[in-house]
């Protein structure tokens, strides 16, 4: 004799696959105190990057007052923000948009 099996709403509903985490950005602020050659010099020893991107991304800050510097997860950005306030340059957080 079969055996009917009694079913669930759940059973049925559609699995909520969780979206994918935002990026997040890490921003550093032009601040009166550090010089451009040590933010450069910050920037290429730190995130590994080339002299004339590090260049670009100083001037980003001299000029427009910010530049975004690394995108990852938020506990990544957390890292490279504590990182820049050790090097004693101001930055920031947020999700990117």
């Amino acid at each position: 004799m079969p055996v009917e099996a009694e079913r669930t709403e759940t059973e049925g509903a559609p699995v909520e696959v969780p979206a994918p985490e935002v990026p997040w950005i890490t921003v550093v602020h032009n601040d009166p105190v550090n010089l451009m050659s040590y933010v450069t010099y910050v920037f290429q020893s730190y995130f590994g990057y080339p002299k004339d991107k590090a260049k670009k991304l100083m001037l980003d800050v001299h000029h427009k007052g910010r530049a975004v510097v690394s995108k990852g997860t938020r506990e990544e950005m957390e890292r490279d923000v504590q990182a820049m306030h050790g090097y004693g340059l101001w930055a920031t957080l947020q999700r990117e948009r």
